[in-house]
């Protein structure tokens, strides 16, 4: 895959990840390869439907969940992308959440996602903000950095 390439095939995958809709779900074979691996805090699966199932459970858990990417490096056939991930979840109350993180993507040659890896750190964007486990995080915290 030439550079020209790999970056074209990055901002159709960036245009698609900040527009993302339960609607564009059907078409995710379009950004990925069949046999793609996808890994997050959460999740290590492989393939369209899993990945799918992934990106639908998020829509079904979360209100007006979306991607605000605001770096992207593209090398080769490798990209990374460093995104804020907005969402609204009742149990934590009227706010808007965000989760920073960053994703590392390798392309095959017809520029589709053959591995979509995410990074971000569960304890501080997630655990630290819901009302029980937050209060215990926040102590061990304070405790290991003593």
């Amino acid at each position: 895959m030439q550079q020209a390439d790999a970056e074209a095939a990055v901002r159709r995958i960036r245009n698609l990840f900040e527009q993302l809709k339960p609607a564009d779900l059907a078409r995710l074979d379009l950004l990925y390869t069949d046999n793609a691996q996808f890994k997050d805090p959460f999740n290590e699966v492989r393939g369209v439907p899993a990945i799918r199932a992934v990106f639908e459970h998020m829509f079904t858990a979360l209100q007006g969940p979306r991607f605000v990417i605001h770096d992207v490096v593209v090398q080769g056939h490798q990209c990374f992308l460093t995104w804020d991930f907005l969402f609204h979840l009742p149990r934590l109350g009227p706010a808007e959440q965000c989760i920073r993180g960053s994703s590392h993507l390798v392309l095959a040659e017809d520029g589709r996602i053959s591995l979509h890896r995410d990074y971000w750190d569960a304890a501080e964007e997630l655990y630290q903000k819901l009302p029980l486990v937050g209060g215990l995080m926040r102590w061990l915290k304070r405790r290991a950095s003593r």
